[in-house]
């Protein structure tokens, strides 16, 4: 007699475990940050001040979102209905993948009063500087669609940024799902009576996000040890130069004056200039004494923050033409270097796409056509490319694809075969 087998077992409905086990509300730290400065809500000021005061923080900041808002976004319709796919090309203004750009005629919408992707997609990526970056869905109906079809439809009208410092609370579910967002109350309203925003109603964009933690992941936090380090030595770099640049005056006091008061209030006040001048008693001196020793390398530090800056976010070939000792570093060496930040770039524009199409392409097609219709999706051009001489042969032809490069090759040579 066979032995019967065990019974499958149910598969589960419901979770046990949790990702969030604290409760939101006003100054709750979702992402468990231990620098105090950095916890939020005080990190949105931290990092607003790294991207607007320092230079290396701000190039690397541009390095990384710039090739991103360069390339070109698409609308792919891939085993969709076309009625679908023109529908959300219209609604955000991009060309659809594989027409033909004469005919695109995402091109001929006037800009005034319509959405932007180019716009979104540079506020999208405050992510990176915060962390996070929040919209909220507004809607408009589009009468000439709603007459073609003979049923409501509904263009996008604006995604609404809600800026990070803005934001007074985020509540989240016990499965880590985010639940809603709630803002500073403007004018007469206080935070507690301003109505919260709910997740339907938002796009978010959350960097690096890991369980219940919408708050996100600074590109800038690894690099603001070495951000606040180079601050601190830039200053005192300033001091050194302003107090050892003329020397510090030194009063010596005449035979038999005991009283160094008037001598001590003189060496303070000297100042440099066209009428600076004064008199001392006979026998005193006054000195400007110089720096006894060797004063620590402080171009080196700043310069190996700036480097630690740019290796943060994999931006090292930023620095290869700052070394010192007149190095400029290698160009094979920076080749490499570049394509690997390009693989970081394509990992953030990924991420992007897949939010957005998500939450702002599904939910239009949700809205006009029906939560089952299949939906576009977002796509863009790889980031940091290079033709190659096959591309420039295939273009030439006027190939769109290696398989028709091959076909027209193996044609051209049977017939010079016959």
């Amino acid at each position: 007699m066979a032995d019967t087998p065990p019974p499958s077992p149910k598969p589960a409905k419901r979770e046990r475990g949790y990702a969030n086990d604290a409760p939101g509300g006003f100054w709750v730290d979702l992402s468990n940050e231990t620098t105090p400065e950095l916890a939020w809500p005080l990190s949105v000021e931290v990092f607003d001040k790294m991207r607007r005061q320092d230079s290396q923080v701000s190039s690397v900041l541009t390095a990384v979102t710039a090739p991103i808002t360069r390339t070109q976004w698409r609308i792919d319709g891939t085993g969709c209905d076309r009625e679908v796919t023109e529908s959300v090309a219209r609604s955000l203004g991009l060309p659809i993948k594989d027409d033909d750009p004469a005919e695109d005629k995402a091109a001929q919408l006037r800009g005034r009063d319509r959405f932007s992707w180019d716009e979104h997609l540079r506020l999208a990526l405050l992510m990176l500087p915060f962390g996070h970056s929040f919209f909220e869905q507004v809607y408009r109906e589009d009468p000439e669609a709603t007459a073609r079809l003979g049923r409501d439809q509904y263009r996008i009208r604006k995604l609404a940024l809600r800026p990070s410092r803005t934001i007074s609370a985020i509540s989240v579910a016990r499965d880590g799902g985010l639940v809603s967002i709630q803002q500073y109350g403007s004018g007469l309203l206080s935070s507690s009576t301003t109505p919260p925003l709910p997740v339907n109603r938002l796009v978010a964009y959350v960097h690096e996000r890991e369980g219940a933690n919408w708050l996100g992941r600074s590109l800038l936090r690894s690099a603001y040890k070495n951000w606040l380090l180079k601050d601190r030595a830039l200053r005192g770099w300033s001091v050194t130069i302003d107090r050892n640049g003329t020397g510090v005056p030194v009063y010596t006091a005449a035979p038999g004056e005991a009283d160094l008061t008037k001598g001590e209030e003189f060496a303070t006040s000297f100042r440099s200039g066209e009428n600076a001048g004064g008199a001392i008693p006979h026998d005193a001196k006054l000195e400007l004494m110089g720096v006894m020793g060797k004063l620590p390398d402080t171009a080196e530090f700043v310069r190996y923050q700036d480097e630690a800056i740019a290796r943060s976010a994999l931006g090292h070939f930023l620095s290869l033409g700052s070394q010192g000792g007149g190095q400029v570093g290698s160009y094979n060496y920076g080749s490499v270097l570049a394509d690997t930040f390009n693989l970081s770039l394509d990992v953030i524009a990924g991420y992007v796409a897949e939010t957005a199409t998500g939450h702002v392409v599904e939910d239009l097609v949700d809205i006009n056509f029906s939560p089952t219709e299949p939906a576009p999706r977002l796509v863009y051009d790889e980031i940091g490319t290079r033709v190659t001489e096959l591309d420039r042969a295939r273009e030439a032809s006027g190939l769109t694809s290696d398989a028709d490069l091959v076909k027209f090759l193996r044609n051209l040579s049977t017939e010079e075969t016959e």
